[in-house]
C-alpha cells in the first residue's frame, strides 16, 4: 500500500507508535493519533527536534468510533486490545487494521530471522544475533526485544538480516509476515486474559509459519508437546532441537556440547564457557545455534557467540549473596511456564516471591515444584489471593503488601545455602511500570537489606553466577 496522501491513524503513542507515526509521516500520509493518556502527557511526545510533528489531529483520553472511522488505515501499537469497540466498527466498515509487523512486512526488503514462543525468546533472539554478528554478518535486532522494527524502515535497510523477537500480539495483526528462518521455542498457557482460550493463543503462535515458502526454514522444539508435532503440518523444511533426543536434522545436547546436523553435515560446539545457568538456557542455546546456522552464521561465529554471551537483566539474574543466602531476580518470569523452568534449575532450597496481575491462567502446574523445592512463599499483588488458594497450603506462605516487605520476610525464612527467587508468574502492571521496574525495585530492596545488615554499610558481597 502506498501511504502517500492516505489518512492513517496511529493508535497508542508508545515507543512503537511513535516510530509508526514517524514512518507514516515520511511516507507522506495524513497522520492522526489516538491515545488513552491525557493531552498533557502526549504533547511532549509529538515534538521532533523541538518542532511539532505535523499530525492533523490528536485524540487524547480515550478512543472514539467517530475518530477511527475517518481513517483509511489504522496502525496499532502492540499492547492495544484488538476488541476495542472503535476497532470493531472500523473492521465492519472494511478499514484495514495493521500492527507494526504487518507494516514492516510490506515495506522491508531484508530477510528476517524470527523467534517466538512463550518463554526464552528474548534470550534466544539476542544470542542468535550475537552468533551472526560474531561471524561478520550485519544485523538489525528488534521487535518485542525492545527496539521497534519500524526503526529499521526509517533507516537505510542495508543489514544482511533482521533478527526479530516476535510476540503473539504482533502475530495477531500480521497477515503478510514471512520469516526466512522462524523459530518456535515452546507454548504454554499465557495471556489468557487477552485470548478467548488457550487454543486461540496456540493458533496465534503457529501463525509464525503461515507464509513460509520453499527455501525458508522452520525450527521447532521437539521436546515441547505442542510445538514438536507442528512439523507434520508445515510445508517447508523443518529442523528440530532437543535436549532429550537426537533428531536427524537439527540440534541436540551431548553432555556439555551441542551437536548440529544441517544438510547432512555434523558440527560440534562447546558449552564449557557458556555463562547462562539452567537447563532452559541450554535449550535456548540449542535453538539459537541451529537458527543462526540456518541463517548463514559461520561455525566460528556460533562458538564465539556461545562463549561471550552474558544474557539480560531480570532473567535469573544473580543479585547478591547476604549471609550465605543468594538472591536472584527473575522478574521476566511473567507466566507459569517461566517459573516452572526457573524452579527446575534450582538446586538449593528456595524462598519464592511471586504474584502481580493475574493473566487468566492456572497456577496448578507449579504445585509439584512448590511442594518439592519451595520452603517458603511470599505473595504480592492482585493475584495473591488466587495464588494463596492454589499454592498456599503446600508450604509456609505469607502475603505482603509491598515487594520490599516480601524481600524482608523471605530473608527471615532463609538459612545459609538457600536462595531467594523473585519469579512472579504474573504481569507487573498492578504495582509497577513493567517487569524491568519490578526487578529494579527488588534489587534495591536486596541492596538495602544488605546495607542494614552490614557493619560497614557497604552492602552485599557481589559475585558471579558460575
Amino acid at each position: 500500500m502506498d501511504l502517500k496522501g492516505r489518512s492513517v491513524l496511529i493508535v497508542g503513542l508508545g515507543k512503537t507508535g511513535l516510530a509508526l507515526m514517524d514512518f507514516s509521516l515520511r511516507q507522506g500520509a495524513r497522520v492522526r493519533v489516538s491515545d488513552t493518556r491525557p493531552r498533557t502527557e502526549l504533547q511532549p511526545l509529538l515534538f521532533r527536534n523541538g518542532t511539532p510533528a505535523p499530525v492533523l489531529a490528536v485524540e487524547a483520553g480515550g478512543h472514539s468510533a467517530e475518530f477511527f472511522l475517518e481513517s483509511e488505515l489504522i496502525l496499532l501499537s502492540p499492547g492495544v486490545p484488538l476488541d476495542l469497540p472503535p476497532l470493531e466498527k472500523a473492521r465492519a466498515r472494511g478499514i484495514p487494521i495493521w500492527g507494526e509487523l504487518e507494516l514492516f512486512s510490506r515495506f522491508c526488503s531484508t530477510p528476517v530471522v524470527a523467534v517466538s514462543g512463550t518463554n526464552g525468546k528474548t534470550t534466544t533472539t539476542a544470542l542468535l544475533n550475537e552468533m551472526l554478528r560474531a561471524g561478520g554478518r550485519s544485523t538489525f535486532l528488534g521487535g518485542n526485544i525492545g527496539r521497534p522494527l519500524t526503526e529499521y524502515l526509517l533507516g537505510d535497510q542495508t543489514a544482511d538480516l533482521v533478527v526479530a523477537e516476535i510476540s503473539s500480539f504482533q502475530l495477531d495483526t500480521a497477515k503478510s509476515f514471512r520469516p526466512r528462518v522462524g523459530l518456535l521455542l515452546n507454548i504454554s498457557p499465557d495471556h489468557l486474559d487477552r485470548y478467548a482460550d488457550f487454543q486461540a493463543y496456540i493458533a496465534s503462535k503457529k501463525s509464525l509459519f503461515l507464509n513460509q515458502q520453499e527455501g525458508d526454514a522452520a525450527v521447532l522444539n521437539l521436546d515441547d508437546p505442542l510445538v514438536g508435532p507442528l512439523g507434520r503440518e508445515l510445508n517447508g523444511p523443518v529442523y528440530y532441537f532437543s535436549r532429550t533426543s537426537r533428531p536427524e536434522r537439527g540440534a541436540f545436547m551431548d553432555g556439555k556440547r551441542i551437536r548440529l546436523a544441517v544438510n547432512g553435515e555434523g558440527e560440534t560446539y562447546s558449552l564449557e564457557r557458556f555463562a547462562l545457568p539452567g537447563l532452559h538456557n541450554r535449550e535456548n542455546a540449542l535453538a539459537a545455534a541451529l537458527g543462526a546456522r540456518l541463517a548463514g552464521a559461520s561455525s566460528p561465529g556460533i562458538q564465539r557467540g556461545l562463549d561471550g554471551f552474558q544474557g539480560f537483566g531480570h532473567r535469573l539474574e544473580f543479585v547478591a549473596e547476604i549471609n550465605g543466602v543468594r538472591f536472584y531476580d527473575d522478574s521476566k518470569g511473567t507466566n507459569v511456564g517461566a517459573v516452572v523452568k526457573a524452579l527446575e534449575g534450582c538446586t538449593a532450597p528456595v524462598i519464592l516471591i511471586a504474584g502481580g496481575r493475574d493473566k487468566g491462567g492456572d497456577y496448578g502446574p507449579l504445585q509439584p515444584l512448590v511442594r518439592s523445592k519451595v520452603k517458603a512463599l511470599a505473595l504480592i499483588g492482585e493475584a495473591r489471593d488466587k495464588m494463596q488458594e492454589q499454592l498456599g497450603a503446600l508450604t509456609r506462605t505469607r502475603q505482603a503488601d509491598t515487594l520490599e516487605e516480601a524481600v524482608s520476610w523471605a530473608f527471615r525464612q532463609s538459612r545459609p545455602g538457600d536462595s531467594v527467587l523473585l519469579s512472579p508468574a504474573c504481569s507487573s502492571f498492578d504495582m509497577f511500570q513493567d517487569y524491568g521496574h519490578r526487578g529494579r525495585i527488588f534489587q534495591q530492596a536486596v541492596e538495602k537489606l544488605a546495607q542494614d545488615l552490614s557493619p560497614t554499610g557497604k552492602g552485599p558481597n557481589h559475585a558471579s553466577l558460575d
